[in-house]
């Protein structure tokens, strides 16, 4: 496992240096992971947890850490000595690996020396906005495949080797079920899945050559790719193939098609394989596949059993970042946590202040999502709980009936991991059991209707109490 302490921003070490200089190395601070508003997402898949916990459990600095950073002339040597033996001794809460999350909800909560929860803010950002990225793109995809099967395709245009690798455990998190990425299935038990390239029917002197050959080597699982020359004449040569197969006590799997007009070729691919006898064939596809050319193929009828989806997966193609920020929420003063907001012209921009926590609460009847609350710790939470929205103070909401969940665990204590991690295979189960528990009307890819995410009674007034004073102030 690689080290990844000096994988920070410049600025987190000399901010780390100014505050062990100016005494303020030990204060407690608290600090809030959480991700703004975009347009095309409007709810998100929590990852990359599981690497974030690795990353912070094996934070220090070496010997040759240290001596580049000296050579650099810019740090004390105080300083740099102190790193000698630094480690993280804080507190860290997060929401589990495939939670559903919104908009402004603090879905990982640090609470450390200021020295180390500033350290941690880069790798952090960096980890869980790709692996949520990725598992969220996945969840739209897989939702606007209606149950079909989707496997990630993606590792020759992943952005490096861990994108590649990390991006695709993400993608299982959010509803595939395979990938082609023989290392991401090697690491992480993920079932691996593929076919053959257009080079495998290239490389013989026609496609039938081909086909047979490979149906030589693998009998029992052969899936044919149709599209390198003339597509409807190779699913005729398929299905010679399938032929010969079924006559020696084989069965085949199918066919993929990687090109052309998926709607109409599989809608001819499915009617040529069931007159030939072959009704139990799957017809893949692969190729720029995202949730918006899913749905154009459902609506034209598409005959897809099988997605295999790659590029735009991968790289989130259409929303390459998440926006994720991490800000301080509170700071020990005088041995007491002062809360501490941004205050922005950009009401997107305006942090809730304090140390909080955050609650998902339940229809207890339906058992479906009905709205989130964030709270400060400790607050308590009244019946029945009434929800005002947070701008538009005339929309209420009253909930009498309802189960609520409190959905931070506490993942460091001391610096100690106390979080029982649990496996891919199970993160994936409570992945699938949470989405399930949120209306389609909230999932939808265009104009989903918006979930409520309330601030409590105390954060509201404690938020409001800060304005007021800083408008006071001016």
């Amino acid at each position: 496992m690689r080290n990844l302490t000096m994988m920070t921003d410049l600025y987190q070490l000399t901010m780390m240096d100014g505050y062990f200089l100016e005494g303020k190395a030990k204060d407690t601070a608290v600090f809030d992971l959480f991700f703004r508003q975009k347009d095309c997402i409007n709810y998100a898949v929590f990852a990359g947890l599981d690497q974030a916990i690795d990353y912070i459990k094996d934070l220090h600095f070496s010997s040759e850490d240290i001596d580049y950073l000296r050579s650099l002339g810019i740090f004390h040597n105080e300083f740099l000595d102190y790193l000698k033996d630094f480690r993280f001794s804080g507190d860290l809460y997060s929401v589990r690996e495939g939670d559903i999350v919104y908009p402004q909800e603090p879905i990982v909560i640090v609470k450390a020396p200021l020295i180390e929860a500033q350290l941690i803010e880069t790798a952090l950002l960096n980890i869980i906005s790709h692996q949520t990225l990725i598992a969220t793109k996945s969840a739209r995809i897989v939702s606007a495949a209606h149950g079909k099967s989707v496997v990630e395709f993606g590792l020759r245009r992943a952005q490096g080797p861990d994108a590649g690798i990390y991006g695709a455990r993400a993608a299982i998190i959010g509803g595939c079920n395979g990938t082609s990425n023989v290392l991401t299935g090697q690491m992480f038990d993920i079932p691996v899945k593929g076919t053959h390239a257009h080079s495998w029917v290239m490389s013989y002197e026609s496609e039938l050559d081909a086909f047979r050959a490979f149906a030589r080597v693998y009998p029992d699982t052969c899936l044919l790719l149709v599209d390198t020359y003339d597509t409807i004449q190779g699913i005729k040569n398929a299905i010679t193939v399938f032929n010969e197969l079924k006559a020696a006590g084989h069965k085949p799997v199918g066919i993929r098609l990687d090109s052309g007009d998926l709607a109409y070729l599989s809608k001819v691919a499915r009617h040529m394989l069931d007159d030939a006898g072959f009704p139990d064939t799957v017809v893949m596809a692969s190729g720029d596949v995202d949730e918006y050319l899913l749905q154009s193929l459902n609506a034209q009828g598409a005959q897809i059993d099988m997605y295999g989806v790659g590029t735009k997966l991968i790289t989130s193609e259409d929303t390459p970042s998440l926006g994720a920020v991490y800000k301080l929420s509170a700071i020990e003063r005088k041995g007491e946590l002062v809360p501490r907001m941004k205050i922005s012209d950009s009401i997107i921009k305006v942090t809730n202040p304090g140390f909080k926590t955050l609650y998902r609460i339940y229809d207890k009847k339906s058992g479906m999502a009905v709205a989130d609350l964030i709270a400060l710790a400790g607050e308590k939470i009244k019946k029945p709980l009434v929800l005002i929205h947070e701008t538009e103070r005339w929309k209420t909401t009253t909930l009498k009936d309802y189960e609520i969940r409190p959905m931070h665990s506490k993942i460091f204590d001391g610096g100690k991991i106390v979080y029982d991690r649990p496996s891919l295979s199970q993160i994936v189960e409570f992945a699938k059991s949470e989405k399930a528990k949120f209306w389609d009307e909230y999932k939808r890819i265009d104009n989903p209707q918006i979930y409520k995410v309330n601030l409590s009674d105390e954060l509201y007034a404690l938020k409001h109490d800060i304005l007021k004073q800083h408008k006071s102030e001016k």
